[in-house]
């Protein structure tokens, strides 16, 4: 929806139109159907035969999968694995296509999310709306194990574990499933997810990003501290901003998430908000009033064209307990052998 924004009912007391109520029942009866037919095989999963990992989430817009999935695959590097990352490429040029990413390679051909990560982690990495046809190209190029990017409700991709992200600020709003709300799928269906992972946001100096997660979920914080000029140059501590004036970009599913962050460090933040994976142009930054620009790193990478030296990029890493990490590999190993 425009400006990033959506229904206001979704995360509200406002009622729910009767139309949208009507649509969402439709839509519950029509993708129950469909994970009925896959859970009895009548509609089948392929498997690429080495383990398979979905990072997902049952509610729509951004809830932190990007950082937890580049999170994932430098961990299981240091592990011993060579992961390969499966993705759809969301606002590509062409969805049809199914592409190899390079560190390198063009957001507006490969969609912003896989671009960013393959910079960041320089993983073997494949778009294909067919997240199983990626995963099988991944095995068969040598990675013996697959991460795949949003793929939760990509029932023909058989996997091996399942890992649930959350956001923790809006949750799952209302819990009604589209249009109604903003659930893909039912509440029920996160538990069986493996694990399911609380984004409770970035860690500031007014926030140490620790409450919010509840019993049997994994708190995810994201760590920020710089920025880093989108034109290259050496990055700034980000709290060196503080108390200025800034215009802060952010093109993602919940930018309030963004703008929040900032002001956790005394940044006077002028928002604008977009839609998620929006494609920029110069007339977007027409502000009105010179100032430093922060956004995303989402949105930077779609942007090197279009910055100016006060343009700076706010990097996140996801940091999650040790705890999480050994019981991912017990189960991983375990999974490992009945394959």
């Amino acid at each position: 929806m425009a400006n990033g924004q959506r229904p206001a009912y979704w995360y509200g007391d406002e009622r729910v139109p009767l139309l949208s109520r009507v649509v969402s029942a439709l839509y519950a009866g029509i993708t129950g159907l469909r994970r009925r037919w896959y859970a009895k095989g009548w509609l089948h999963r392929r498997h690429p035969g080495v383990p398979v990992i979905v990072v997902g989430n049952i509610s729509v817009g951004g809830t932190g999968k990007t950082p937890l999935t580049i999170a994932l695959v430098e961990r299981l590097r240091a592990e011993g694995w060579s992961p390969g990352i499966a993705s759809r490429g969301y606002g590509r040029d062409d969805a049809t296509q199914a592409l190899w990413v390079e560190p390198g390679s063009d957001p507006a051909r490969t969609g912003d999310e896989p671009a960013l990560m393959a910079r960041y982690t320089s993983a073997k990495l494949r778009v294909d709306r067919n997240r199983a046809a990626a995963a099988r190209a991944l095995a068969e190029s040598g990675c013996d194990i697959v991460v795949c990017d949003d793929g939760l409700q990509h029932y023909a991709l058989a996997r091996d574990i399942e890992i649930e992200v959350i956001d923790g600020r809006r949750r799952y709003g209302n819990a009604r499933l589209l249009p109604a709300g903003p659930l893909r799928e039912p509440v029920e269906r996160a538990q069986r997810c493996d694990f399911r992972v609380v984004n409770l946001g970035g860690v500031t100096p007014s926030n140490n990003g620790n409450a919010g997660a509840g019993f049997g979920e994994w708190p995810m914080r994201l760590l920020v501290d710089q920025a880093a000029p989108i034109t290259g140059g050496r990055s700034r501590a980000l709290a060196s901003f503080a108390g200025q004036r800034v215009h802060a970009v952010a093109g993602i599913g919940d930018p309030e998430r963004f703008f929040t962050m900032l002001r956790g460090f005394g940044i006077a933040v002028v928002p604008h908000a977009f839609a998620d994976h929006h494609r920029y142009s110069a007339a977007d930054f027409e502000f009105g009033s010179k100032l430093p620009v922060l956004m995303t790193e989402k949105d930077a990478v779609k942007c090197a064209d279009l910055a100016g030296d006060d343009y700076f990029s706010v990097p996140v890493r996801a940091e999650l307990p040790g705890a999480f990490w050994v019981a991912l590999l017990a189960k991983l190993n375990a999974a490992k052998i009945k394959i």
